[in-house]
């Protein structure tokens, strides 16, 4: 009785367990107006119903650090983004691009430097309507510049734990300094991002062949340049405090909050940058993600991951990249979270996942949120980015990228 008790759960979780993977992944479901978020809430009200978890193991099992280090960077971010430093800081690199190549260049890089830091999804946001401005303004053909706001966020987010939601669980599960974080990843995001650079010029070979014709028009953006000033120090206190090795959680939510203190901007517009449903997605993915380690990961299941040999380099590199195309790569990190331990060199297991993870998200427009974000943003300006088209780079990127950062980590024993 206890047996078919056991095996009933088992089946159960399980299927649970696959159908909020494949729903997150696809982000809908058949005949459901339901999100992301929703979905992996109902994940885990199932689990919880099928006593897959009690109640006060499902509380437990939400990393409140994650989720503290996340909304403090949100606000963050958010403030910035009110204040105008985003667009000012882009308009100012683009301004100073007289050809398409430099254009290109400057695209790439100043996406690339903001999402090193702050989150990437953000950035997006930013970026793409301001280079759809500027390619009309210039009479260019959009596409190769938002596909390098797209890919250049996703590279550029490699470089810390801060750049993305996935390195996030990373830096706080692994307990890995922001500094060595950095100093181990950082130069494959740079790589990185010279790949996005060579191959979209590479592969549009037309757009930058021919010069400007005109001159961009000169925008008339909205600053508040008190406010610029206010939340880059902050900003730069809290990346002090990460590489001081103060607990990044604390320190981003202490930063996040005292931004509050304002007299000119009204808290509700800070709140309305800050993406609820992707914290709520965390914590309905970290009970489901629990009660499934709790209820399959067996040991005979172990012992069969062990026959995998995720410690070497290129094996956990390839199964992180097609892992997180299948189930995307938040869900993705924290399936191949409770494996991590019983690498012999955890540390490298961890910066590996993170890697992969995150230019695995360049393969196609779904394989990340940020392309997704880029895409939205195009498709309301009447610019269209096909499937094909971006995966004609993105397939090159990906491969190359992953293969070098597996490279990179394989030196260092």
């Amino acid at each position: 009785m206890n047996l078919a008790a056991f095996d009933w759960r088992m089946l159960a979780t399980g299927t649970i367990f696959i159908a909020t993977l494949a729903g997150v992944a696809l982000g809908r479901a058949p005949g459901l107006r339901i999100d992301r978020a929703g979905m992996a809430l109902v994940g885990a009200a199932l689990m919880l119903a099928i006593g897959a978890l009690s109640l006060e193991d499902a509380l437990r099992a939400v990393d409140l650090e994650t989720i503290a280090l996340l909304l403090g960077m949100m606000i963050i971010v958010a403030q910035l983004r009110l204040s105008g430093f985003f667009e000012l800081a882009g308009r100012f690199a683009i301004k100073r691009a007289h050809g398409p190549f430099r254009l290109l260049a400057a695209i790439v890089m100043v996406t690339g430097f903001f999402s090193a830091f702050l989150v990437n999804d953000v950035i997006c946001l930013v970026m793409a309507p301001l280079v759809i401005d500027v390619a009309r303004a210039l009479r260019r053909n959009p596409a190769p510049y938002l596909l390098a706001v797209a890919m250049a966020s996703n590279a550029g987010s490699v470089a810390t734990f801060t750049g993305n939601p996935q390195n996030m669980i990373v830096g706080v599960a692994s307990d890995i300094s922001y500094l060595e974080f950095a100093h181990r990843l950082a130069p494959i995001a740079v790589v990185a991002l010279a790949l996005t650079l060579g191959l979209i010029r590479l592969l549009f070979p037309r757009e930058f062949a021919a010069p400007f014709e005109t001159a961009p028009a000169e925008p008339r953006p909205r600053r508040h340049f008190q406010q610029m000033a206010k939340g880059a120090l902050m900003t730069a206190g809290v990346v002090a405090g990460f590489v001081a090795g103060a607990p990044v959680a604390k320190v981003a939510l202490i930063g996040g909050a005292l931004l509050f203190l304002s007299r000119a901007v009204k808290p509700q517009k800070i709140y309305a940058g800050i993406n609820g449903e992707l914290l709520l997605m965390f914590a309905g993915l970290f009970v489901v993600v629990a009660a499934a380690e709790r209820t399959l990961l067996t040991p005979e299941v172990v012992a069969a991951a062990r026959q995998l040999h995720f410690d070497n380099v290129w094996v956990l590199s390839g199964a992180t990249a097609v892992l997180s195309n299948l189930v995307s790569n938040v869900p993705a990190v924290l399936v191949l979270q409770p494996l991590v331990a019983d690498l012999a060199n955890p540390d490298r297991g961890w910066l590996i996942i993170a890697m992969s993870s995150t230019l695995a998200g360049n393969l196609t427009l779904i394989g990340s949120v940020a392309n997704l974000i880029v895409v939205e943003q195009a498709r309301r300006a009447g610019a269209k980015i096909s499937f094909l088209a971006y995966m004609r780079v993105g397939l090159p990127l990906t491969l190359l990228s992953i293969g070098f950062g597996a490279w990179w980590l394989a030196l260092e024993r």
